[in-house]
């Protein structure tokens, strides 16, 4: 019974979980928000202390039922461990020793990053944020290609309740990581069920700590354990010893598969004895247990934090060659767009506060209603890897629009209302004259101007009856419509110059006006 309501509760979780990432309809009730707001490192980066103590107080009271039936990542290795048992029937998991300096290894060089705000190192092992990638750049192009597929069926009967949606790669090398991650946790899941979190996750090595001391456990009742070995065989934590009736607490994720299989009713979920607890999660000399504790062990991380520092110090890459282009005559060459600084999305406030707050889970990635929100590469540095910046190359962030802010689960964008939205300036707008085909080729635009809900951008004369753009940065809030619209080639006339802390700006009510994008822009 126990086994029946986690698998159900596992189920559900990650199936809502999922859905919320693929739902590009908007059918999906938004308080499903909070499926993301209680996984772990989430609430610790959003400082969510009444997550955290619910958390904490979940597993001293009944394990680690979080890596069990709450967190994806851990849903999914089961999953993948189940399927491998169908593959194979005579499929077995042997008992083996704690991977204790391994473990506590990668939780410090976790709370190393943290601490040093590297969050690309904090974010890359973080189960939730591996499975948000997971989900965004794998699972959504297989579930937009399956909408298609339907849509063209039903429409050939005359239904219409699909609609076709436009696929494409929203970034190569968060979607190379994503396919990574997926197939080398799937591996480690098929060969030997639990291995990645109790080897690798920190979040794992966090909980298993606390799970050692929790007031349920799984037992054996010695009385009617004859030591079959079927427990051990079945526990895809590799943590029952069967020969000497021993259990490691820190690495049992509370699966039940024991309580089920065992056909003698010799494992019971009860109340710990607590004089029976044995210290299985430290390393372990062939003598004496060491002395290191977790809280010895994050000392001196932080007394090494300075000396970390100044060791990694990141710079930012983000130059780009210039094309010089020979052209007769008294007009300018053409000249490429060269943007210094990303455009983080809005509600970000700093580049300093997303680098301290975001995970790249990519959730705001997958749900961007313009898509306009990409994973970045190199913009940010290297610290900034796989963090949301705004790209407006296949669209502009809508002017009412705050829906990143809304569904980011740590607090790295800030939720907006649209009053406070329609104010913030992300980024500033930029005029290049010598690629505007008004003064290169002195011919009649103005979609520029066209498409500035807030007329940063607007017309002035220019020769005979010809009119060219002039800016106003004051008032420019840096959605990129301008950009978007730009027919310029090969190089942009206009564009979004990004900002290191966004700014509020005062704008008229008159000046305001509603963007409508047609086919040709203009």
């Amino acid at each position: 019974m126990l086994k029946k309501i986690r698998v159900t509760l596992s189920v559900i979780i990650v199936a809502l979980i999922t859905l919320y990432f693929l739902d590009f309809r908007g059918f999906l009730p938004e308080g499903l928000k909070f499926l993301t707001e209680i996984q772990f490192i989430p609430a610790l980066l959003s400082l969510n202390a009444i997550v955290l103590i619910a958390l904490l107080l979940l597993t001293l009271l009944f394990g680690r039922v979080y890596c069990s039936s709450i967190c994806p990542m851990g849903i999914y290795q089961d999953f993948t461990a189940w399927l491998s048992k169908k593959y194979s029937k005579k499929k077995r998991y042997n008992y083996s020793k704690a991977k204790n300096i391994l473990r506590w290894s990668v939780l410090g060089a976790t709370v190393v990053a943290f601490i040093a705000s590297l969050n690309f190192l904090v974010g890359l092992l973080d189960p939730y944020g591996a499975y948000g990638r997971i989900a965004t750049h794998i699972f959504k192009p297989a579930y937009l290609a399956g909408n298609n597929l339907l849509e063209t069926i039903f429409t050939s009967f005359g239904n219409y309740s699909f609609y076709k949606v436009s696929i494409y790669t929203l970034s190569v090398s968060s979607m190379i990581i994503a396919l990574i991650t997926l197939l080398v946790i799937g591996y480690l899941a098929w060969k030997g069920g639990r291995t990645y979190c109790n080897t690798i996750c920190p979040v794992g090595t966090t909980l298993g700590f606390f799970s050692k001391y929790s007031l349920f456990k799984v037992q054996f009742v010695n009385e009617k354990c004859n030591m079959c070995g079927l427990c051990s065989m079945k526990c895809k934590a590799s943590c029952i010893d069967s020969k000497n009736k021993d259990i490691d607490y820190s690495r049992c994720v509370t699966c039940f598969n024991c309580i089920e299989v065992c056909k003698r009713d010799a494992m019971k979920y009860n109340i710990t004895d607590f004089s029976k607890v044995k210290e299985s999660l430290l390393p372990k000399s062939k003598k004496q247990v060491s002395a290191i504790s977790p809280e010895t062990s994050v000392n001196s991380v932080n007394e090494s934090k300075r000396r970390f520092l100044s060791a990694t110090l990141v710079t930012s890459l983000a130059a780009s060659r210039l094309l010089a282009q020979q052209v007769s005559g008294d007009i300018l060459p053409k000249r490429e767009l060269k943007r210094q600084i990303p455009i983080a999305p809005p509600g970000a406030l700093s580049f300093d506060h997303l680098r301290e707050k975001c995970i790249s889970c990519h959730l705001c990635v997958s749900k961007c209603p313009s898509r306009v929100i990409k994973p970045a590469l190199l913009e940010y540095g290297l610290s900034g890897i796989m963090q949301p910046k705004l790209y407006f190359d296949r669209g502009f962030c809508n002017y009412d629009c705050t829906v990143c802010g809304d569904v980011c689960p740590t607090g790295a964008i800030l939720p907006l209302t649209v009053e406070e939205k329609n104010h913030t300036q992300m980024g500033k707008v930029q005029f290049i004259k010598e690629n505007c085909i008004v003064y290169y080729d002195e011919t009649s635009c103005g979609a520029c101007s066209e498409h500035c809900p807030t007329q940063a951008v607007h017309m002035v004369p220019y020769k005979d009856h010809l009119t060219i753009p002039e800016t106003d940065q004051s008032i420019c809030v840096g959605c990129g419509g301008c950009e978007y619209v730009c027919p310029a080639i090969p190089y942009k006339a206009i564009y979004v110059e990004g900002l290191d802390i966004h700014n509020t700006i005062e704008i008229k009510h008159e000046e305001v006006e509603e963007i409508v994008i047609d086919d040709f822009g203009f």
